[in-house]
């Protein structure tokens, strides 16, 4: 759809969005920007407790549809299962958010023999990207209506971390960015835009366990010396998933305050 006019151009109202790890930080920043522009959110989480709380939280005080649905998105089975679920409650899925993420730190030669936490990162982090992405995407060509994908990344898919060690968190953002490019190709003859947003430090219920030193350090590197809000990774979504971002396809749009942009 091209747009002609700029009425209505940004409204996601009445669409259908689904939001994994939607139930806290970047996620539920990204629900809430839905939710209070009008749009019907599916929180995905595997924390019934906090996934139910979110959902009533934003019905509550934006009067939006929101549900829960407890999955974990790096799981096959259950990917599968919820996406059905939410099709049948809301009839469409109309944009994907792929938010949910593990982000384990520390050396990763001190790591157990297996790997485990390296690999629950992948699982989840690039993994369960690409499950959802494939479920929606067929679901969105199915229907031929098309839709919009957002991919939540970081700017740690194109730089590394001097302040925490995360080398798995870094090649699964980095995974991450060079899917959303070659799906990009591949989804846009059936109208399906895909794109990812690379946010830099930004404020959540993680960073409540690092200390005054770290977090220092974290606005200290970001030359508009902050972390950035959820809140505002949830507007660039919004604006992706509006019409007016029709054009767009295959983009990594970074949101760090100027972070990548030098080695400080």
């Amino acid at each position: 759809m091209i747009i002609t006019s700029m009425k209505n151009a940004f409204a996601v109202r009445g669409k259908t969005v689904v939001v994994t790890g939607g139930s806290k930080g970047i996620g539920f920043g990204i629900a809430a920007a839905f939710a209070e522009q009008g749009a019907n959110v599916a929180i995905i989480s595997r924390d019934e407790s906090s996934g139910s709380a979110a959902a009533a939280r934003l019905s509550g005080k934006y009067g939006a549809t929101c549900g829960f649905y407890r999955a974990d998105v790096s799981n096959m089975a259950e990917c599968k299962d919820v996406t059905g679920k939410i099709i049948r409650d809301y009839g469409q899925i109309n944009v994907l958010v792929n938010n949910a993420g593990a982000t384990p730190n520390g050396d990763l030669l001190d790591m157990d023999d297996e790997l485990s936490e390296y690999f629950k990162c992948i699982d989840m982090d690039l993994h369960g990207v690409v499950m959802m992405t494939r479920l929606a995407g067929m679901h969105m060509r199915d229907t031929g209506r098309g839709g919009k994908i957002i991919n939540i990344s970081s700017n740690l898919g194109t730089m590394a971390n001097r302040l925490i060690n995360l080398a798995p968190y870094c090649t699964a953002k980095a995974g991450v960015n060079q899917f959303t490019r070659a799906m990009a190709l591949e989804l846009a003859k059936y109208n399906i835009q895909i794109n990812a947003i690379a946010p830099g430090y930004t404020w959540s219920e993680a960073m409540t366990r690092l200390d005054e030193t770290t977090l220092g350090g974290m606005a200290g590197v970001t030359p508009d010396g902050r972390l950035g809000t959820p809140l505002e990774v949830g507007a660039l979504a919004v604006f992706l998933a509006s019409d007016a971002a029709n054009h767009i396809t295959g983009d990594i749009i970074t949101i760090d305050g100027g972070h990548s942009l030098g080695i400080y």
